[in-house]
C-alpha cells in the first residue's frame, strides 16, 4: 500500500470550519485524480468533493455546495479540503482517495487507494 494519510479532522462547533488534508507520495498523486468521501455511522459512503490532478477542475457534491474548496499542491503533493458552515450533519469520517479520472466526480470504484480517515465531529 503507497501512503496516503488524510490529517485536520477534530471537534467543531456548528458554523466553524476545519481544513483538511490528504499527503501522498509522488506515485500515489500521479493518480489523475483525488477525492474526499465520508461515512457516518450507519449511513452509506457518500462523494464529498474531488478534484483533477492535473488541471485542479474540482468538483463537488450537492449536500456541501457552497461550503467547499478543494485544493492541490503539486510541490507537496497534498490535497486540501477547506471545510466551512459545518453543521451537525457533517460529522464523520472522511477519508481521501486517489484513483482514475472517474473519481475526481464521485466514482468511488475509481479508487486505487484509500487513506484511513480522520474524524470529523461538529456539535450544535
Amino acid at each position: 500500500q503507497v501512503p496516503l494519510v488524510e490529517s485536520g479532522g477534530g471537534l467543531v462547533q456548528a458554523g466553524g470550519s476545519l481544513r483538511l488534508s490528504c499527503a501522498a507520495s509522488e506515485r500515489t498523486f500521479s493518480s489523475p485524480a483525488v477525492g474526499w468521501f465520508r461515512q457516518a455511522p450507519g449511513k452509506e459512503r457518500e462523494f464529498v468533493a474531488g478534484i483533477l490532478w492535473g488541471s485542479g477542475y474540482p468538483y463537488y457534491a450537492d449536500s456541501m455546495k457552497g461550503r467547499l474548496t478543494i485544493s492541490r499542491d503539486g510541490a507537496k503533493n497534498t490535497v486540501y479540503l477547506q471545510m466551512n458552515s459545518l453543521k451537525p450533519e457533517d460529522t464523520a469520517v472522511y477519508y481521501c482517495a486517489a484513483g482514475y479520472a472517474g473519481l475526481g466526480s464521485g466514482n468511488p470504484k475509481s479508487a486505487n487507494y484509500w487513506g484511513q480517515g480522520t474524524q470529523v465531529t461538529v456539535s450544535s
